[in-house]
């Protein structure tokens, strides 16, 4: 599994580093426009990432800004890659503008790892 992270906050982008490292290659971008590039690269490249991990909340460009680019990009390129969004957010209209702008899934941070992992094998990312 190939995973980019794309989150702002130093502590939670290693911490999903970590959590997600032993099941394949992780990428990470401190913020949109770097997280952009990197998606780019990979599916120009032919390698693209199996997963996306978005932080809803950056600055200069957020999450479902990130995410729009992201899907945008993909019309172009191939399949959808699967986007889990991730933030401190929980009201239920943020949610539902996810889900319109096609993230596969919502967690609210601290992230929990079983959680994560459930999405996970739910994808069929890890088995």
């Amino acid at each position: 599994m190939k995973t980019l992270i794309i989150e702002d906050e130093t502590t939670s982008r290693m911490l999903l580093k970590a959590m997600l490292s032993p099941y394949g290659e992780c990428e990470t971008a401190p913020g949109g426009k770097e997280g952009i590039e990197a998606f780019s690269a990979a599916l120009a490249g032919g390698q693209p990432f199996d997963l996306v991990c978005l932080d809803v909340m950056m600055p200069e460009m957020d999450g479902p800004a990130v995410l729009k680019e992201i899907r945008r990009i993909e019309t172009s390129g191939g399949g959808l890659t699967k986007v889990i969004m991730t933030t401190g957010v929980t009201d239920s209209q943020t949610v539902f503008e996810l889900f319109k702008e096609s993230c596969n899934a919502y967690l609210v941070k601290p992230v929990d790892r079983n959680k994560l992992l459930g999405y996970l094998h739910d994808f069929g990312l890890i088995s």
